[in-house]
C-alpha cells in the first residue's frame, strides 16, 4: 500500500531509504536516462537515439527525473528546446550505476561473453565496489542488519 508523505509524493514504503529510491529512480527507463546523462547525453533527441525510447515515454520519465531534482533543465539558445544536466542529487547515483553495472558484469553474462567496460580516465577498470564497515572491513548482509524504526 502506498502512503503520500512530504510533497505530495506516494511512499511504497515511507520509512525504507531503497523503497523511497526505488521510487523515485528504479524503473528501467529513469536509470537508463541517468546512466546516458552520466555519459554526456544532454538533449530530447540524444536520449532517444541512444535508448530507442518511445517519445512520450521519454517526455514522462525527463519531466519525472526533473521534477525529483535528479536532471535540472537549461533553455537552449532560441528557447525551444531543453538541455538536461544531472544535478547533485543525480551525480550521487554514479555509485549505485556503478555499482549496478558491476553486479551485470559478474551475473549478466556468460563467461568470454563481450560487453561493455568502465574505465577511469586512465584506461584502467574501476574496482570492484564493496560496502565497508566504519573499520573498513567488508560487510554483507549476513553480517549487517537494519535498524527500522518502531
Amino acid at each position: 500500500m502506498a502512503t503520500t508523505l512530504g510533497s505530495g509524493r506516494e511512499w511504497t514504503d515511507p520509512t525504507c531509504p531503497v523503497a523511497r529510491t526505488v521510487d523515485l529512480v528504479g524503473d528501467r527507463w529513469s536509470l537508463l536516462i541517468v546512466r546516458d546523462a552520466m555519459d554526456g547525453a544532454a538533449t530530447f533527441t540524444e536520449f532517444q537515439q541512444r535508448l530507442g525510447i518511445a517519445r512520450n515515454i521519454l517526455t514522462d520519465r525527463l519531466r519525472r527525473l526533473v521534477d525529483h531534482g535528479i536532471l535540472a533543465t537549461t533553455t537552449t539558445p532560441g528557447g525551444k528546446r531543453h538541455s538536461y544536466r544531472l544535478t547533485e542529487a543525480g551525480q550521487d547515483l554514479f555509485t549505485l550505476v556503478v555499482a549496478l553495472r558491476q553486479w551485470g558484469e559478474r551475473h549478466a553474462f556468460t563467461d568470454g561473453e563481450p560487453h561493455s567496460t568502465l574505465v577511469d580516465r586512465h584506461g584502467n577498470p574501476v574496482a570492484a565496489l564493496r560496502a565497508e564497515g566504519h573499520d573498513g572491513r567488508p560487510v554483507t548482509a549476513a553480517t549487517t542488519r537494519v535498524h527500522k524504526i518502531e
